[in-house]
């Protein structure tokens, strides 16, 4: 079974016809990374003040700073003007809200499928997890000395983003 993208098709056919070109480059304009969850409740950019082409935006489940974040890192730091991170996980994530079996339960009950052979991340307590990741891009060797990085937890019900 196939799925439909005809929205999609015809949302793009309307994009195009009114794009204009910004001339952006591949560089992050402002110098930022933002590390954040698939949530799409979250809308980096706008959180922060930025607009396209200011900032590299990396997301996964539950904002975990792993191997292919920090890879990801080691590229935008020295090829594309990355100078600071911020890591910006969430409230009310569900990567939060159950253990790491209860979650690979939920998917089995959801759809029959087995995951128990990959790591979900789940966080018991996100305030220590995001210590963690910070310390992750501080220490991780490949990247440049001096790199900035800070951790904000952004509340999805007020908009409020608070550094940690």
């Amino acid at each position: 079974m196939a799925a439909d993208f005809s929205d999609l098709i015809r949302a793009n056919q309307e994009f195009v016809e009114n794009f204009i070109p910004e001339g952006l480059s591949g560089r992050a304009a402002k110098g930022l990374a933002i590390v954040t969850c698939m949530d799409s409740r979250i809308a980096p950019l706008a959180i922060v003040g930025m607009k396209p082409g200011d900032a590299k935006i990396l997301r996964n489940a539950g904002a975990r700073v792993t191997e292919d974040v920090l890879r990801t890192l080691v590229l935008a730091t020295h090829l594309l003007g990355v100078t600071r991170v911020l890591v910006m996980p969430h409230s009310d994530c569900r990567m939060a809200s159950g253990s790491e079996p209860e979650i690979h339960q939920a998917i089995f009950e959801a759809s029959g499928v087995d995951t128990r052979s990959m790591e979900i991340r789940t966080v018991a307590d996100q305030r220590a997890a995001l210590e963690m990741d910070i310390t992750r891009v501080r220490t991780y060797p490949l990247l440049p000395k001096g790199l900035e990085v800070v951790g904000g937890f952004y509340d999805v019900k007020t908009g409020k983003l608070t550094l940690i």
